[in-house]
């Protein structure tokens, strides 16, 4: 009778993530050590009893344990099946194969370095089981792809991807706004639908799509598709930010006490603004938030940028201010735990809530467009991602411990972001000098 025992990898990474490794036993000499591919947090495995251990209570953990422990028991029963048709032929490669097939189902579909780029962005975008807005994001770099082939009069093919392609698409990208009045390219905006025309485009946004493409060129070389590596000569720079700005917790104060009874609508998104402000998310972890996120006084949630690599769960504990929002909106007939509208629609109004509350500041930002340094009004560039920046920066003032505060914030340990942080307040550089007199 074959069995299959679970262990934990010895390997634990920096977030506390181990893969889990499956002992397969089949009898005499069928004694495979394999691993499953799946990883956790170390701390929802039960070394002892060998399984993944559940909390009892709801939460993002339960989610991560579950969905952990489903695929874990698919696989054991796959291997199982595999056995029951091979017995005493069974190797452990063919166990590794089921694996493989589990977790990449479509790998064996004979996608071929002469595809076209264009055509595999698709397709790593469901084997990688990207989240929906990412795959909206590579969809838009995979139709870029192909208004270039037909401006170059070519398929780019995985194999025929080198680093002069590499450079001359990021040419084009640079300058296609400048396209936009020659007819051959309406004949080519035409034939790529759902194209916009394009704006100018910034440095950082170059990047972004360089390093999308990085990332699909990179999978094919793992999956065997294509030995072709343009990035392997072409080097992607590093974005350029500046220093990020934010609000102080008085001014975080003045907008939640502000007068807004003339507009019921803003004031409700006020207090959405202020919310996030004291836990911190993403807009887009914000706007999928519930009452099952709702855990023992705090939030506890799974990042959707980490939902695509190791899933790690936040817990941002409430304060009585945002106790006193969320009971403010109460509604069991509601599934969401707060009256969200679109993020569009979110970011005009907290523009106008900046400008009722009377903050105007001006702060430095860096051009998207020009990269250049500029001056502006903070009510005219308020957005939600204000808020994320608001709660990591009012925080790390008074803790100054990145990790700590990557803790509550989902960032990874040793994360480049807080890297800009580090020199956000004058506050701080006083404090630092003043070190000097002891």
């Amino acid at each position: 009778m074959a069995s299959v025992v679970m262990s934990l990898s010895a390997k634990v990474d920096k977030l506390g993530m181990s893969e889990v490794i499956l002992r397969f036993t089949g009898g005499r000499g069928l004694q495979y050590r394999i691993r499953s591919g799946v990883i956790l947090p170390a701390r929802l495995f039960d070394t002892k009893k060998g399984c993944v251990i559940i909390p009892r209570m709801a939460s993002a953990d339960q989610r991560v344990a579950l969905k952990g422990k489903k695929a874990l028991d698919e696989i054991v029963a796959l291997m199982l099946e595999e056995f029951m048709q091979r017995a005493r032929a069974l190797t452990a490669q063919h166990l590794r194969d089921v694996v493989e097939h589990y977790h990449y189902p479509d790998r064996d579909k004979g996608w071929h370095g002469a595809m076209s780029l264009a055509s595999i962005i698709p397709e790593y975008t469901k084997v990688q089981k990207l989240s929906e807005w990412r795959c909206r994001a590579f969809a838009v770099v995979a139709r870029m792809v192909r208004r270039f082939e037909l401006w170059r009069g070519a398929l780019v093919t995985l194999d025929e991807f080198t680093d002069k392609v590499a450079r001359d698409f990021e040419e084009f990208i640079e300058n296609e706004h400048k396209y936009i009045d020659m007819a051959v390219y309406a004949d080519i905006y035409q034939q790529v639908e759902k194209s916009r025309i394009p704006a100018k485009r910034g440095r950082n946004t170059i990047i972004g799509v360089m390093t999308k493409l990085r990332s699909v060129v990179k999978w094919c070389n793992k999956q065997g598709i294509s030995s072709q590596n343009a990035f392997l000569k072409y080097k992607i720079p590093a974005e350029h930010y500046g220093r990020p700005y934010y609000i102080t917790i008085k001014e975080r104060n003045v907008i939640y006490e502000a007068d807004l009874s003339d507009n019921p609508h803003l004031a409700v998104q006020r207090d959405i603004f202020v919310f996030q402000c004291l836990i911190g998310c993403r807009v887009g972890d914000l706007m999928q938030l519930t009452r099952d996120n709702l855990v023992r006084d705090a939030i506890e949630y799974v990042p959707r940028k980490t939902k695509e690599g190791r899933p790690v769960a936040v817990r941002v504990p409430l304060n009585a201010t945002a106790k006193e929002i969320v009971e403010r909106y109460a509604d069991t007939e509601r599934e969401a735990l707060l009256p969200f509208i679109s993020e569009q629609k979110y970011n005009v109004a907290i523009k106008k809530i900046f400008t009722q509350a009377r903050i105007t500041r001006r702060v430095t930002i860096i051009n998207p467009t020009t990269g250049e340094e500029e001056r502006r009004p903070i009510n005219e560039i308020a957005s939600s991602h204000l808020a994320r920046r608001t709660f990591i920066g009012n925080l790390y003032k008074k803790v100054k411990d990145p990790n700590l505060i990557g803790a509550l914030s989902g960032h990874k340990e040793g994360s480049k972001a807080f890297a800009r942080y580090r020199d956000i307040d004058e506050d701080m550089r006083k404090e630092l000098v003043d070190m000097l007199e002891d």
